[in-house]
């Protein structure tokens, strides 16, 4: 039954591309396998378009659409090749397993797409993704077209199939919701975890190491992305990855870490005292972040403008570097010359889903896009108070973010990492208890 279900949903999402397009024949590969040295490989991980409308996880795939049938080209079985990398599926299986109309060995492909592009009014594909890509779309087209005296037309109009696509996956489907829900209570777990493993003197990769165990060994098949675990003055650098440096008693904790669970991302920011207890001057910074997040959350809801959030997180935010004398003005002035993003420098979020910067425009026509039930975010404000000579010496150091991951709902919103604990006093509770 699980299968049968699963099945319709990949079909469902290719029908509605089919409409989008109208006419034409859409062109979608998957990823390529890449060689991290020699001939050792990266995990393979599929592209995300392709996977969306198939399901299917093995590289040296293509998915071809029609109006009328959505046709597979995959790896043929071979046991020999089976016995060094795995099961492969082959056409036959692969065709009966995700609900294809037709499926053929990956090889027929340069042969079939001439045929399937005769008399058709459009080809869509990833135009610019991939330069090979680009050069295999002109060959099909220059067969198609060398037929013209024959009465066989070609397509005349190329359009890149990757913006029919974005607006779909914009809207998460039930299925989605229900894998991003879980991937974010095992990243909220994971979060958990690290807070109780932290002591002074520890390095920020055996936390790390907490981490990764936690997204494994709850069925995550990566991390989302390279973990952020930064102490100290490291968590000022906003892409800090070394993840190498000692954690010392005096500092906080800023983790940047979700988890994929069967494509779809998690993102989870927490930050917090390496001994357990907030310092004055960092729970004041700390305040003002997750005050931010709460005005930046409460603004999400259908019809709100994507930009709301980010908008009422910077003026709760500019007040707070007033209040700390970190800026100097009225908060009108700090708002119009932007002299907050000294210390609050990125957006206060960006789309999540099968992947972590998901799919989808920010604007269109010049209009910030408007927020829709299915609609799945991150909101993640922060600040970042670097060591510098104009900045009071209690506060040199401290960086702060709180990110969390939200739904949007007929009637406002779901917080999906909710478990990972964020209050002051739940944060201390729950470190002080694992002591």
């Amino acid at each position: 039954m699980q299968e049968a279900e699963n099945i319709s949903i990949y079909r469902r999402r290719r029908e509605q591309l089919a409409q989008a397009m109208r006419s034409g024949v859409a062109v979608i590969p998957t990823a390529p396998e890449r060689v991290r040295n020699r001939d050792s490989h990266f995990p393979y991980r599929f592209d995300s378009h392709f996977y969306y409308l198939t399901g299917f996880a093995e590289p040296e795939a293509v998915l071809v659409l029609t109006a009328s049938k959505a046709v597979l080209f995959c790896r043929e079985r071979n046991p020999e090749r089976e016995v060094w990398d795995g099961f492969r599926y082959g056409p036959e299986r692969a065709k009966e397993r995700f609900g294809f109309d037709e499926a053929h060995p990956i090889d027929a492909l340069d042969e079939a797409l001439p045929l399937l592009l005769e008399n058709q009014p459009a080809l869509f594909y990833p135009v610019g993704d991939d330069p090979q890509w680009d050069g295999r779309a002109m060959q099909w087209l220059n067969a198609v077209r060398a037929k013209v005296r024959a009465g066989v037309a070609a397509p005349d109009r190329v359009q890149d199939v990757r913006t029919l696509i974005d607006d779909q996956r914009l809207i998460k489907d039930a299925h989605e919701q229900a894998v991003m829900r879980r991937a974010a209570r095992i990243a909220a777990g994971a979060h958990r975890r690290a807070m109780q493993a932290t002591r002074a003197g520890r390095s920020e990769y055996e936390i790390e190491a907490e981490l990764l165990y936690e997204f494994r060994r709850n069925g995550a098949q990566f991390p989302a992305y390279s973990p952020i675990v930064a102490g100290g003055a490291n968590a000022c650098v906003l892409h800090y990855v070394a993840n190498d440096a000692p954690l010392r008693g005096g500092d906080l904790l800023l983790i940047d870490a979700g988890c994929e669970l069967d494509g779809y991302a998690s993102d989870i920011t927490r930050t917090f005292p390496v001994n357990g207890r907030f310092g004055g001057p960092q729970r004041e910074v700390y305040e003002i972040v997750l005050a931010a997040q709460r005005a930046a959350i409460a603004t999400v809801k259908p019809g709100a403008s994507w930009i709301a959030p980010h908008e009422a997180a910077v003026r709760v935010l500019a007040q707070g570097m007033l209040d700390l004398k970190l800026v100097s003005g009225s908060l009108d002035t700090v708002l119009e010359k932007e002299s907050y993003k000294r210390f609050y420098m990125h957006r206060t979020g960006h789309w999540l889903g099968l992947d972590v910067h998901d799919a989808g425009d920010y604007r269109r026509g010049g209009q910030w896009r408007p927020l829709a039930p299915g609609m799945t975010l991150t909101v993640e404000p922060g600040l970042y108070i670097r060591a510098d000579d104009d900045v009071p010496e209690r506060l040199r150091n401290i960086g702060v973010r709180i990110e969390d991951d939200v739904l949007v709902t007929a009637q406002g919103c779901e917080l999906l990492t909710a478990e990972a604990p964020k209050l002051v006093a739940d944060i201390e509770a729950l470190m002080r208890d694992a002591r």
